[in-house]
């Protein structure tokens, strides 16, 4: 995939809570089809270069709503897909919550 190319779709923004004594939360959009494909196809090349991360993750420049940010995409194999994680100052500046539809943009 291009580095100028962004990745763009729609999907609802969730939270997940692990069990307790765990008290923290993470919010995810979860990344499938044709975006995951080019996701995982980056993620080989990386590999085939030597540069691969830990755990299949992609380092990625995001927009959600429109609010830029940088993080790392994580496999998930139960979408056979990827997580963005979205972290509370990026749902804040987008004005957005857990089962909210958000727009992405994904440059990995």
């Amino acid at each position: 995939m291009p580095d100028d190319a962004p990745l763009t779709f729609a999907a609802e923004l969730w939270r997940w809570t692990p069990p307790p004594p765990a008290k923290a939360s993470w919010h995810f959009v979860t990344v499938t089809g044709v975006p995951a494909d080019a996701i995982r196809a980056r993620a080989f090349e990386l590999r085939a270069m030597g540069g691969g991360r830990g755990f299949g993750s992609v380092r990625v420049e995001a927009r959600v709503n429109g609010v830029p940010f940088a993080t790392s995409v994580f496999p998930h194999s139960e979408s056979d897909g990827y997580l963005l994680p979205v972290k509370a100052e990026v749902r804040r500046a987008a004005g957005i919550a857990a089962g909210d539809r958000v727009q992405v943009e994904i440059r990995a």
